[in-house]
């Protein structure tokens, strides 16, 4: 396949050089996203030998990919690892604490620094084929470079759910109606936000619906307020970018096609132009630059399939994405299609060139804003976000608003608009229940959840920041402890324990801390 720049590629085999090998653990966690690296050293503290299985060369998953503007909500609500980590980038850049925004190279150099200091091992470029299961529990974890892998407990910490689903273990993707869990944001929604502002033929010739739809528009119906379905919010790469005298031109991707932007060129020339309207500073001249607007970084539609495609199918999504993300920039500054005073102000900015530099200064991590989502004995819902339930036994804390990206773009009245953005308060910040990271008992006993938790879809527009994502990865490296020394499953660890564990080392399992009902 092809390649849209240079170096950069979702799945990368492991070296011929390096040999297949049987591993034996206490605990494999599968993702080294950053609720992996955090499950990963909060097990092997408490003396146990853990292995780290990462999917490509790097760790951290988005912290350490671009992500640098943190989505925090109340920082107050952050305790333990991920608390911790905050102070270890504010000591990198001699900045107060906490300092929540981070470029990528120093995030992944703090977490490759607590692996190291936790003697947690690390394989890189370990790709998940199947398991074994035995008596409900997983037995061995095979990877596609012949490797296998044997523990007492797993901890599937990858964004997809590839593991759980591996495993057997139910789940979902998508959005729920309304009426499954009785939220009122739930299913499809009005986009307010991230919407067009002026009207836009949608049509290839003008005024002629029969020539066709414009390139990144869907011939489906918007569909009821409330009505659930199978798609899933849009993706996109959250760059760095700087308007320093180095920066890096935005690079035209192989399999350019301006086509794809005649939609944007004709809201261009309806007056508006956005592009820049999430890209905040991260670090002196360094930005991170984020989807904004009706038509922008985020791949509108291109994200259903990824959640279960197989390896292959998801190279090319991933680099459609890129030539997507990439044929966007270098079309807005390049194009004489396009007034030369917006040219000029895409090109105030360029690709950050101390960053990414193996993989064309582009990062190397699609941003998996959502996958699959277990179905286990809990369900977070709306309902904790808007106070009206209150968990007995939390182990982490969200307090983002529910911000979930729009998952198509339609044909409304003769006009293209946006559908599924979500963007609302919570009431105050709220826990997450233990019993939402585990599987149900029936089907495995050895098996936690770092990032695919047990969610709804709007619910999990809050849970999926990277911050809680760290929070829930030290509940299971934890509660993955707890059950290898008292030698049960994971739904039988003691709740009250746990807790003590967390909460002894400075974690906020319930708001106002320590809450729980």
């Amino acid at each position: 396949m092809t390649l849209a720049l240079e170096g950069l590629q979702y799945h990368r085999p492991a070296p011929m050089s390096e040999p297949a090998e049987s591993t034996q653990a206490d605990v494999v966690v599968y993702g080294a996203t950053s609720g992996g690296v955090t499950a990963a050293v909060r097990a092997a503290r408490s003396g146990l030998r853990v292995v780290l299985l990462a999917f490509d060369d790097r760790v951290g998953g988005m912290t350490a990919s671009g992500l640098g503007e943190t989505d925090v909500g109340d920082g107050q609500t952050l305790g333990g690892s991920a608390r911790s980590f905050y102070a270890a980038v504010a000591a990198a850049y001699r900045a107060p604490d906490p300092y929540w925004k981070v470029e990528a190279h120093v995030a992944e150099e703090i977490f490759l620094r607590r692996l190291a200091d936790a003697d947690v091992v690390l394989h890189r470029r370990r790709h998940l084929v199947d398991v074994t299961k035995a008596c409900g529990r997983i037995t061995e974890l095979r990877t596609d470079n012949g490797s296998s892998y044997r523990a007492k407990m797993f901890v599937d910490a990858s964004y997809e759910g590839d593991l759980l689903a591996a495993a057997g273990i139910s789940y979902t993707v998508g959005r729920e109606s309304s009426a499954t869990y009785d939220e009122s944001i739930a299913g499809v929604r009005r986009s307010i936000n991230h919407q067009f502002e002026r009207p836009v033929d949608p049509y290839v010739v003008p005024g002629q619906p029969s020539s066709g739809l414009l390139p990144g528009i869907s011939a489906e119906p918007h569909g009821p307020i409330g009505s659930g379905d199978r798609h899933v919010q849009a993706y996109n790469f959250r760059l760095h970018v700087t308007n320093g005298p180095g920066r890096i031109p935005f690079p035209r991707p192989e399999g350019y096609d301006a086509s794809r932007y005649e939609l944007l060129r004709r809201y261009v020339e309806a007056g508006i132009y956005e592009l820049y309207g999430r890209t905040t500073q991260v670090h002196g001249r360094v930005f991170d630059m984020n989807n904004h607007g009706a038509f922008s970084s985020d791949h509108i539609g291109a994200s259903d399939e990824w959640p279960e495609a197989g390896y292959a199918r998801r190279e090319e999504l991933f680099q459609d994405h890129v030539r997507y993300q990439a044929g966007l920039l270098h079309y807005l500054s390049t194009s004489t299609d396009l007034p030369a005073e917006v040219r000029s102000a895409t090109t105030a900015y360029g690709l950050a060139p101390g960053e990414f530099v193996q993989t064309s200064h582009w990062p190397h991590q699609l941003y998996i804003r959502e996958g699959r989502r277990m179905i286990s004995d809990h369900v977070v819902t709306q309902h904790e976000a808007t106070g009206r339930t209150v968990v007995p036994d939390p182990i982490a804390v969200a307090s983002y608003v529910m911000d979930s990206h729009n998952a198509k773009r339609v044909v409304v009245g003769g006009h293209p608009r946006n559908e599924g953005n979500v963007q609302v308060a919570l009431t105050r910040p709220f826990g997450i229940s233990y019993r939402s990271i585990v599987p149900r008992r029936s089907e495995c006993t050895n098996l936690l959840v770092a990032a695919a938790v047990s969610a709804s879809h709007v619910a999990f527009a809050s849970v999926r920041m990277e911050p809680v994502f760290m929070t829930v990865g030290e509940a299971a490296g934890c509660a993955a402890s707890l059950a290898v020394a008292a030698g049960v499953g994971v739904q039988d660890v003691e709740y009250d324990v746990l807790r003590r564990e967390l909460t002894g080392s400075g974690g906020i399992v319930g708001w106002p801390r320590g809450e729980a009902a």
